[in-house]
Formats: C-alpha cells, sequence, structure tokens
C-alpha cells in the first residue's frame, strides 16, 4: 500500500437521491465504475456559477417595453392615433433590450 500513487483516502456521504443522480449521470456518461466517476468529476469537473443580474435586467426591461406597447395599442385603439413620441418610446426600450441580449450573448460565448 505504501508504494502506491493514490495513498490518501476522500470520502463523503450522499442522500439516497443524491446517490440514484450521481449514478444517472454516470450511466449517461458510460462510466460503470464509482470511484472512476467521482475521481473524474473532482479532478477534471468544473462548477458552473451563473450570475443572471443582466438576465434579470432584460426581463425587467422586456416587461416594461411590453407594457407600454399594450398601452400605446390600447390608446391607440380608443383614439385611432398613433402618436410619435409613444413609437421613439418603444424604440428607445427595443434599443436598450437589444444591447442588453448583446451583452449577455458574448458573455455566454465567451464560456
Amino acid at each position: 500500500m505504501e508504494k502506491r500513487s493514490r495513498n490518501l483516502n476522500v470520502s463523503f456521504r450522499v442522500s439516497q437521491q443524491e446517490r440514484d443522480l450521481i449514478e444517472k449521470k454516470m450511466e449517461l456518461a458510460g462510466i460503470r465504475s464509482l470511484r472512476a466517476y467521482l475521481l473524474k468529476m473532482a479532478v477534471d469537473g468544473y462548477v458552473v456559477q451563473l450570475d443572471l443580474s443582466e438576465v434579470r435586467q432584460m426581463v425587467s426591461l422586456l416587461r416594461t417595453a411590453t407594457n407600454n406597447l399594450n398601452q400605446i395599442a390600447r390608446r391607440t385603439h380608443e383614439t385611432g392615433n398613433l402618436y410619435d413620441a409613444d413609437i421613439r418610446d418603444l424604440q428607445e426600450h427595443y434599443d436598450r433590450l437589444w444591447e442588453q441580449a448583446g451583452g449577455i450573448l458574448k458573455k455566454l460565448s465567451e464560456l
């Protein structure tokens, strides 16, 4: 045992649900050995931690633009008039939305 290159032991406990999930992922990866799978994930695996604040901001912009569009549609149906200021306001919101979407897509492509 002393001449082994892997002479340290690492162990941890899991719930039955976690064990079942590990086994499903092992099956998907085509690995039969629990030890080999856990070692591979511990050494080569990675954890993805996403900052979704920009996505939340984009959703907020989308909500605002959608609400504005609905208000403009209602007013247009009631009065029969479509105002230039309303169109400019919508265009500004959509420009900000596309700008935000472009930034998010750029960051995702860098992952």
